[in-house]
């Protein structure tokens, strides 16, 4: 059941990868790339987690977010908590981490 939900999850991913991102050219403005990010979050964490991380990243990285966005390396999680599952606005990113740090 769980790898059929996660070849669900990243059907999208998939097709984006082989029909639309050969058209458009590299666009990402994160390490590793979106898509890598999602097939990297849904085998770590399951289609669930990994979904809800995927969405979040891209909600970082459209085209709208271009003036003061983040950039840069911004890899997958190691773990997450228990409830930020259904929660991932509670993740926090290694850059954001990192102002949380240097304040």
């Amino acid at each position: 059941m769980r790898v059929v939900l996660s070849f669900l999850v990243l059907l999208p991913v998939h097709f984006y990868r082989l029909f639309i991102s050969p058209l458009l050219g590299p666009r990402c403005r994160f390490q590793p790339t979106c898509s890598e990010y999602a097939v990297e979050s849904v085998r770590a964490h399951g289609a669930w987690a990994g979904l809800w991380l995927s969405l979040r990243r891209l909600s970082h990285c459209h085209p709208i977010k271009r003036l003061g966005a983040r950039h840069g390396f911004d890899p997958v999680p190691v773990e997450i908590s228990r409830g930020a599952w259904y929660a991932p606005w509670e993740i926090k990113a290694i850059g954001e981490l990192k102002e949380e740090i240097e304040q």
